[in-house]
């Protein structure tokens, strides 16, 4: 399973569609928060996805979940903006969350710097901004192993992050 993973788009929604259209096999779009309206409207556009959101610090009017957890795959993924969970000052908060939670794989946002790591086999993501630096993540959930492949577009300067 191919899974996109957004942030922080700001009303800018041009990287959006193109990252959705480049990634066609992505059956999956998470979206942490701070764009509402763009991931509405990218709703629209690709009614064949699967959409998962939260609300960011900048969603008004908004009535998504400030939190969410589903499972994929056999995974299960924590969804959140982060700053909740205070993470323009560091992990810990959010680090915690994931493990009391027992999350396989932490989402988040709000900061606009990309950041994919892993603590113990728990994978934590920021995809950046896609809206002010046309960033984005894809994770990818081997089925039959259970690997996980989590990869940061345009740059990738780090390699991917696999958690068997």
């Amino acid at each position: 399973m191919k899974i996109l993973v957004f942030s922080d788009s700001h009303s800018y929604r041009t990287e959006l569609k193109h990252a959705i259209k480049k990634h066609k096999k992505a059956e999956v779009i998470v979206f942490c928060g701070d764009g509402h309206k763009d991931i509405a409207e990218m709703k629209q556009l690709f009614p064949e996805k699967m959409f998962l959101c939260v609300r960011g610090n900048c969603d008004w009017y908004c009535d998504d979940a400030l939190l969410q957890t589903i499972h994929l795959c056999g995974k299960k993924i924590l969804i959140t903006h982060g700053h909740m969970q205070f993470v323009k000052e560091g992990l810990s908060h959010l680090t915690a969350l994931g493990h009391k939670e027992k999350a396989d794989i932490v989402l988040f946002g709000h900061t606009h710097h990309q950041l994919t790591t892993a603590d113990g086999k728990m994978l934590i993501m920021n995809p950046g901004s896609v809206g002010y630096h046309q960033e984005y993540g894809l994770i990818e959930i081997d089925e039959a192993t259970g690997k996980i492949t989590a990869t940061e577009y345009p740059n990738n300067q780090f390699g991917s992050v696999v958690i068997t």
